[in-house]
């Protein structure tokens, strides 16, 4: 029958996965078959130990074993070690969690190459590229891929030798009493192998820094905060490492003309007074040039038309938004005395027709609707002529 797992690591039911570990490595050390070669009976509490630790390290695995015990862990699949490589893979992976080793004081050796890393890069676009897309070529100071060597970091014609300082393991070893340190090896960097001959151009890294153009599409829609991803154009790896990704941060100048929430464009058209009164074929700018657009007699200042299709396009959709068109009525200054003449006689007529319907004179009309208890626009006035 097994025993209790808190009872071999000899804490309690409520021991924190701090306390757990820290009591499975004094067993550890206590019992491990390097300490106590021959001897069985410490084999046995070493794999005892270390299922335990096993276990109670997992959250899941210990929920299921405070509720249900060994049976419950049975019941989910676990049926702890039952061959020696079960005890040999999880006997790595702990030690290689403590010490930087793997079971049997095998190192896990580093690889030479690394990856390059990520570049951030702002670009500032006018107002139609944003909106309708363009080509940029972006020039950006990175390490880049060293020409003499390729890459390899090592001088036309040489190798990679086993370092001679850790004999390939990438580790040094100490013996202080019963127990045996290991550090990184300074020679090879934890790699276990160092270049013959490293190359001259590149110091051995396979990398130098310099310059390099990247080609940067910009897709339709793009506003101030988009940021886009090109993948392997980062800076360059060490040694054949992987090069990172560049980013380009997106921002967008201001226009003179046009205005922009989302994927909907605004933009302001003065129009005449004669042309709002009588209706008129007005021309527009759009951001492909200009459009004519009919407004009706009698349009008012503030009057608001939608064009379909000539807004933003959506990154997401590539549905493209509407133009709003907002009617600003231009009044002149200045006018001839011939311009004078005319209006005078347009006011006059206007004037009599009124007279002749509902009146001219709105404050009276407002008075008499006060008096008669009549229509209340809390407090606003409406012009009428």
């Amino acid at each position: 029958m097994k025993r209790d797992y808190y009872e071999i690591l000899g804490v309690s039911r409520n021991a924190t996965q701090e306390e757990i570990k820290k009591a499975y490595r004094k067993l550890a050390f206590q019992y491990h078959p390097d300490r106590n070669p021959g001897d069985k009976e410490a084999e046995e509490k070493f794999k005892e130990a270390a299922e335990a630790y096993e276990v109670l390290r997992d959250p899941e695995k210990r929920r299921i074993y405070d509720l249900y015990g060994h049976d419950g862990l049975k019941g989910s699949g676990y049926q702890g070690f039952r061959t020696h490589h079960d005890i040999f893979s999880a006997f790595s992976d702990i030690f290689e969690e403590f010490f930087g080793m793997g079971f049997g004081g095998r190192p896990r050796q580093r690889s030479a190459s690394q990856p390059g890393s990520d570049l951030l890069y702002t670009m500032e676009l006018t107002f139609e590229e944003a909106v309708l897309g363009a080509d940029k070529e972006l020039e950006i100071e990175t390490y880049v891929r060293c020409e003499s060597c390729g890459g390899s970091g090592a001088s036309p014609g040489s190798r990679e030798i086993t370092c001679p300082a850790c004999h390939g393991y990438g580790q040094v070893f100490q013996h202080q009493g019963f127990f045996r340190i290991s550090t990184t090896c300074s020679r090879c960097g934890g790699v276990g192998h160092i270049l013959e001959s490293p190359c001259r151009a590149c110091g051995g890294q396979g990398r130098v820094a310099g310059k390099k153009r990247v080609n940067v599409k910009i897709p339709a829609g793009v506003d101030t905060g988009t940021r886009l991803r090109l993948r392997g154009e980062g800076e360059c790896g060490v040694r054949g490492g992987s090069p990172g990704d560049l980013y380009v941060q997106i921002r967008v100048r201001p226009h003179d003309v046009f205005e922009r929430d989302g994927t909907t464009l605004f933009v302001r058209v003065p129009v005449h007074f004669a042309e709002a009164v009588l209706g008129a074929d007005i021309e527009i700018p759009t951001l492909e040039g200009t459009e004519t657009l009919r407004i009706e007699p009698g349009t008012q200042p503030g009057t608001t038309l939608r064009i379909p299709g000539r807004g933003v396009r959506s990154l997401k959709t590539g549905l493209r938004g509407d133009l709003v068109v907002e009617i600003d009525v231009y009044i002149p200054k200045k006018i001839n005395r011939r311009q004078r003449e005319l209006l005078e006689e347009f006011l006059k007529i206007e004037k009599e027709t009124k007279e002749k319907g509902s009146g001219w004179g709105w404050w009276k009309k407002k008075k008499k609707e006060k008096k008669s208890g009549g229509d209340d626009n809390s407090g606003k006035t409406a012009f009428a002529f």
